[in-house]
């Protein structure tokens, strides 16, 4: 199981977009769903019994889909790139996600790869496509491009990111050089982390951007107990991270990250409807969750 699941914010659409990326990638499956019940539904204004979130998965990589609401959406500070083993299978893929949608940087040659392009989907979900002759089958690593006031903090950020997680590194890093402005010179043009042996990607961009991060993409860090949930929940809100409800933080950076201990969605999906919905009542009061105070309230 990943430590690190990307959470895609929808506002009311998650199943439709779902079906459409299963239905894109070859190796993808949809797993459980989870649904308002009266509690959640009263607390977010979505419909009691619509769909709240959907596990699914592309190429070995896990996401949970939301159907949070308008409050967020989608931008290309976190994309999501996908490296291809061949040409053909960044054109099949930029043929599908970027039908619909809008160009950001038009498929073509590159001096970093023969065939790449990026794209924001129908959806608003950014993706980036390229040809990556090292691989042997197609792979999704998430990426996080820090623009504006935060434009030269990516190798800060990674080193922070790598100090918090286990099994993570700072592996290969590109700068850009003395004829690149607006972007400074040695600051990140592309950089390449691990983070509990997840592969993730970062860039400084000091073009004109009218987007930073927010909540329309988080990061759920799976817990086994609750001293991972303090360790996690204190280590991602320091030194000016802010705390928010029901498990999620903004870091320092302004990325979203959800803290949740394993129990948390086993609670919530209990066969028991009852039961279900009193640990859905607590979970829905709390900040930082507290596994003891909710597994006493699912007993009742």
């Amino acid at each position: 199981m990943q430590k690190i699941t990307p959470n895609l914010w929808f506002d009311g659409n998650a199943e439709d977009a779902v079906n459409r990326y299963t239905s894109i990638f070859d190796d993808s499956s949809i797993g459980p769903t989870s649904r308002y019940d009266e509690a959640s539904a009263e607390a977010s204004g979505q419909p009691e019994g619509s769909v709240l979130t959907i596990d699914f998965e592309l190429e070995g990589q896990s996401f949970v889909a939301l159907n949070g609401g308008p409050q967020f959406e989608f931008t290309p500070a976190i994309s999501f790139i996908v490296n291809c083993p061949t040409t053909a299978a960044v054109d099949e893929l930029w043929t599908e996600l970027a039908k619909e949608g809008e160009t950001l940087m038009p498929l073509d040659s590159y001096p970093f790869s023969d065939r790449y392009g990026w794209t924001e989907d129908e959806y608003g979900v950014s993706w980036q496509l390229i040809h990556d002759n090292t691989i042997p089958e197609r792979k999704i690593v998430p990426s996080l491009m820090f623009v504006g006031e935060r434009c030269g903090q990516a190798e800060e950020a990674m080193e922070y990111y790598t100090s918090v997680f286990d099994d993570a590194d700072v592996n290969d890093i590109a700068r850009y050089g003395p004829d690149q402005a607006p972007d400074e010179e040695g600051t990140v043009m592309f950089a390449d982390f691990t983070l509990a042996g997840q592969h993730f990607a970062t860039m400084d961009s000091a073009q004109e951007h009218d987007f930073t991060f927010n909540e329309s993409i988080s990061f759920i860090v799976d817990c086994a107990d609750q001293a991972e949930v303090d360790y996690y929940w204190d280590a991602l809100t320091a030194d000016g991270g802010e705390e928010g409800q029901c498990a999620w933080l903004t870091d320092k950076y302004g990325v979203s990250w959800q803290i949740v201990p394993a129990v948390l969605p086993e609670l919530l999906r209990d066969e028991d409807a009852e039961k279900a919905s009193r640990a859905m009542k607590a979970m829905l009061q709390m900040q930082k969750i507290d596994i003891q105070t909710l597994e006493e309230a699912s007993i009742g």
